[in-house]
């Protein structure tokens, strides 16, 4: 299975995820993380990911006459590189997209579902805006979230952090106007919803 079959899977992109921060969790830990997937389909997709190396064994003892594996992330293993992404067709993306907006979906319905939840406090956020960019204005802005987010990526677990999944998608809702002046005062426009 190739890197693209392999984190195009909605449970594995949790896993991957779970496993974020230089984590080293065993199976049974990641089961009680993602509760609304049963125990058996977790362990078979970290199986995957431990075989396809995107997860690599970083401790192994006996439990109980059992041998029980900590597994860690291996950052380099955990993406898709250019030259995959390129390879990509349509279909391809369809399917990768889906797959993220059904980790989006479960990962949020999971945080609903905690006693302690609390979207305001949390500072959760889901606007969305249609912004109107040329091709350096594009490339400024990914580099600019890149430059906000790049320097947190590494950061480990600790009593002050709490995880948030950060999903930024971008992609072209309406080609440029065919006519000059056109008015496009509403560059900025929002979702409804009490989040930004």
């Amino acid at each position: 299975m190739d890197a693209f079959e392999l984190l195009a899977h909605p449970v594995r992109l949790r896993v991957v995820h779970a496993m974020r921060g230089g984590r080293e969790l065993t199976t049974a830990e990641l089961c009680d993380r993602i509760r609304d997937v049963s125990k058996a389909t977790v362990y078979r997709h970290v199986d995957l990911l431990a075989a396809g190396g995107v997860l690599e064994v970083a401790l192994e003892r006996r439990v109980r006459g059992a041998v029980e594996r900590r597994y860690r992330l291996r950052r380099d293993r955990a993406g898709i590189n250019t030259d995959t992404a390129n390879s990509l067709s349509l279909d391809d993306h369809r399917s990768a997209f889906a797959a993220a907006l059904a980790v989006l979906t479960a990962e949020f319905t999971a945080y609903l579902d905690r006693d302690t939840a609390d979207p305001v406090a949390d500072l959760v956020g889901y606007r969305q805006h249609a912004v109107w960019l040329s091709p350096g204005e594009l490339h400024g802005m990914i580099d600019g979230m890149r430059e906000a987010i790049a320097p947190h990526l590494a950061n480990e677990p600790s009593p002050d952090r709490t995880q948030y999944l950060i999903s930024p998608i971008l992609f072209p809702v309406e080609a440029p106007p065919t006519e000059t002046g056109t008015d496009n005062t509403a560059t900025g426009s929002q979702s409804p919803g009490p989040c930004s």
